[in-house]
């Protein structure tokens, strides 16, 4: 392809998204960044804004790989949607918010969500732009499908419908990176939308909805899944503005309508369940460990193994909240250490540090027991080694990133599955 697929990338925290669509000096994350990625995309605006902190780390990190050409360091809220360049794709791992309707705006068709809540960036975008994004690429929790838990799916139901309106066709899957052979157990939403007007979206209305999630989608072909209930697929129109979905979708409904996979097109839904089909090599923990390069700070004193125990294993016992009230409290043990002979558990923001914590990952070296160093956690997310490493971001501050950041090699997988779609594309039009 000569011309290259205009890339956005919002959200773009340390840049987990351009690594899986360009690769890193050309290489591939499935590699190890060994072997080569054609890639045809091109980041042409990035965006990161952190409104909690003063220095703006994430945004640092990426400018120090990628340059600062294109990268904005402000409030995507506030940014002036004119200052964005045109571009093909706008990709992002938005986060997962209350995404309720708060106000419409009179004799028109746009609406104003909640303050600070990003999903309605994206949206403006959308809205504002003369020549709109012919994809969009999005990442989230799979909480997304089932939340808030008063009306199970509202959320999820209130983006597809702002997609419909905007004359999106959407697929979704819920992907375990580790079920398809990479390190973690990391579950995630991913959402691809197609503009109405491609031929990918002329081609979704001509095969079936379940032929199109089991075989002929995107996803389907960066993922193959089987299911078991591909006959009787969930089926449902979503009805109604979003202000009426807001209010009424699922009500006091006891279970969310929206399977782990799924295609909205023309408000048509249809949702089922699906499983892995994949036969490949799996990546454990154990291939991804330094040896030997670790510094005796990620080692866990003896005198505080116990404080770790303890905070790892079963518990049931009496507490006292702070009104002085007393009550039983129960949890479940995990294991300790982390095994090595699996991939690991899912990054948590919170895994830096030397305090104990239930959450944090520790393995057993011979050397005695540790937590996973900033470059092992950056393994785990395929990020290349070393990638968060800048003079003034803090050991604690990397393991915060990878805790945000996504598995590169999904966004990949994707990537590459969609590039053919649209090569596709570009041949059936010339």
């Amino acid at each position: 392809m000569e011309n290259k697929i205009k890339v956005v990338e919002l959200f773009a925290g340390v840049g987990g998204f351009r690594l899986g669509l360009e690769g890193w000096k050309g290489k591939s994350a499935l590699s190890g960044y060994k072997k080569n990625l054609k890639s045809p995309y091109e980041v042409v605006w990035s965006n990161q804004w952190e409104p909690s902190t003063k220095t703006q780390h994430a945004s640092l990190v990426y400018e120090n790989r990628f340059g600062k050409n294109g990268h904005c360091n402000e409030d995507i809220a506030t940014v002036d949607v004119s200052k964005i360049p045109d571009h093909d794709i706008l990709v992002g791992g938005f986060p997962c918010q209350d995404y309720s309707v708060a106000t419409t705006l009179k004799n028109s068709k746009g609406l104003i969500g909640k303050k600070g809540v990003l999903w309605w960036s994206i949206h403006k975008i959308l809205s504002e732009k003369k020549n709109k994004p012919k994809y969009l690429f999005l990442e989230n929790v799979d909480r997304l499908l089932i939340s808030p838990s008063g009306q199970r799916g509202r959320d999820f139901a209130i983006i597809l419908q702002s997609l419909n309106e905007m004359g999106y066709a959407v697929e979704w899957r819920v992907v375990n990176a580790a079920e398809f052979g990479m390190p973690q157990r990391r579950r995630r939403i991913f959402i691809l939308a197609y503009l109405k007007g491609t031929s990918i979206y002329d081609y979704i209305k001509e095969v079936s909805p379940t032929e199109w999630i089991l075989e002929e989608g995107t996803i389907a072909q960066a993922f193959p899944v089987m299911s078991d209930s591909a006959l009787f697929p969930t089926e449902f129109k979503i009805k109604g503005d979003i202000v009426s979905i807001s209010e009424n979708f699922n009500k006091n409904g006891t279970s969310g309508l929206f399977e782990n996979t799924g295609l909205m097109i023309n408000g048509s839904v249809t949702t089922l369940k699906t499983q892995p089909n994949y036969e490949g090599c799996y990546t454990i923990l154990k291939d991804l460990i330094q040896n030997g390069e670790v510094t005796e700070d990620f080692y866990i004193n003896e005198q505080d193994l116990d404080k770790w125990k303890y905070l790892k294993g079963p518990k049931k016992e009496m507490r006292t909240n702070s009104q002085g009230f007393e009550y039983n409290y129960s949890e479940g043990g995990m294991i300790f250490p982390d095994p090595l002979d699996k991939p690991s558990r899912t990054i948590i923001t919170g895994e830096g540090g030397k305090s104990a914590s239930r959450f944090k990952h520790v393995i057993k070296t011979p050397k005695g027991y540790r937590r996973l160093s900033p470059v092992e956690l950056e393994r785990l997310n395929m990020f290349p080694d070393d990638h968060t490493k800048l003079e003034g971001v803090s050991d604690t501050k990397r393991a915060f990133f990878m805790g945000n950041a996504l598995v590169v090699g999904v966004i990949e997988k994707i990537g590459i599955a969609l590039k053919q779609k649209i090569e596709n594309e570009v041949t059936l039009q010339s």
